[in-house]
């Protein structure tokens, strides 16, 4: 019989969790035979101190812009070309900002093997024309023309980093591209549940942050754990009904697994759309001027979310059944002031929701 060549990985962005990635999949390579062990991630190019970031990864093997203080495997290669890192890898990993996703993509398209896979860390969604969401991974799917998984949990990427334990969730549909998936991205303290509910992984991961908001502006507002507890329990409520309504077929039980409640809670408590949100309440800047000043770079998925959320339900009718959702989205947009966040919620219709389309 002939030996199957090691399978190739590229990782598809530097940033904070890109980076966190890449020393998990790095090591990993390094111990698995069917892992080739060059891992080449694709790094924008930025000057830093006068010197490329990517020779400063190559040379100190360090993303010191990103993820200062955490060593990668010598065996993560930065290329400055995405053609160039991408174009001989048997798996894409994706951890972009969503924005770039369809630029990247186009660049990408009939420059990659046709056989390979490819698996998104991507949070969010993108504007679908005419407004609405498209799903990350439908995006790429259908411009790449590979099937693509996804990666979802309660994973804030320096905790990773520092090899905290945690878990996470592949949501994949290929029995055979599952175990392969998992086993690249699992280690004994980042611990990987496979399961093929796909879309409700990733609505999971872009709904998380609309919460989120919520739940800074009530840190913001000094209300105390008692009601943030409230605002995750209805968040989580609203993100079921949403996936029922627009994605019907998906499984409760995903939300009961790290992509869905653990993610929710660790973002409500420790994320950057929680820490902007209370930011917003306590200093009366916009949304846009605390992005740049606190995020270093990186950009804020909780507004653009409920924005493009606001937009589905309003075409349903349904805005008035998803209040935190659509008080979130009026705070962020300046049509509702954060004092008001609560009387928006206190007659919530969660309590006589019975799902019509999810099962266990």
């Amino acid at each position: 019989m002939a030996c199957t060549a090691p399978k190739r990985v590229c990782i598809v962005g530097s940033g904070n969790w890109g980076s966190a990635i890449a020393k998990i999949v790095g090591s990993n390579a390094l111990r698995q035979k069917h892992i080739d062990d060059r891992v080449t991630m694709y790094v924008y190019e930025e000057m830093i101190n006068g010197k490329k970031l990517t020779e400063i990864i190559n040379e100190q093997h360090e993303n010191v812009k990103y993820l200062p203080g955490h060593k990668l495997p010598p065996n993560v290669v930065a290329v400055p070309d995405v053609v160039d890192a991408a174009k001989d890898a048997d798996i894409l990993i994706f951890v972009i900002p969503h924005q770039f996703i369809r630029t990247l993509c186009s660049t990408l398209l009939g420059k990659i093997k046709p056989t390979a896979i490819a698996l998104s860390l991507i949070k969010g969604f993108d504007r679908a024309e005419g407004g609405g969401i498209d799903l990350i991974s439908h995006i790429i799917t259908r411009h790449l023309k590979i099937p693509c998984a996804v990666l979802m949990g309660a994973n804030l990427a320096n905790e990773v980093a520092d090899e905290k334990f945690c878990e996470t969730t592949i949501g994949c549909k290929d029995v055979r591209n599952g175990p392969l998936l998992r086993d690249i991205i699992q280690t004994d303290y980042f611990r990987v549940v496979v399961v093929d509910d796909e879309d409700t992984v990733e609505v999971c991961g872009a709904l998380k942050n609309i919460v989120a908001c919520g739940a800074g502006f009530v840190d913001g507002l000094g209300l105390g754990d008692n009601t943030k507890a409230a605002v995750i329990r209805l968040g989580l409520m609203e993100m079921v009904k949403f996936v029922d309504v627009f994605y019907p077929g998906g499984k409760l039980s995903t939300f009961f697994e790290s992509c869905g409640v653990a993610d929710l809670i660790t973002t409500c408590y420790g994320g950057r759309n929680r820490k902007v949100s209370e930011a917003y309440v306590k200093t009366g800047k916009s949304i846009k001027e605390l992005e740049d000043e606190m995020l270093n770079g990186q950009k804020l998925q909780g507004p653009f979310t409920a924005e493009e959320v606001n937009y589905m339900l309003k075409n349903r009718g349904m805005e008035d059944k998803f209040p935190l959702f659509t008080a979130i989205h009026r705070i962020c947009t300046g049509q509702l002031r954060p004092a008001g966040f609560i009387d928006c919620i206190r007659n919530h219709p969660e309590h006589i929701y019975i799902p019509k389309h999810i099962s266990f």
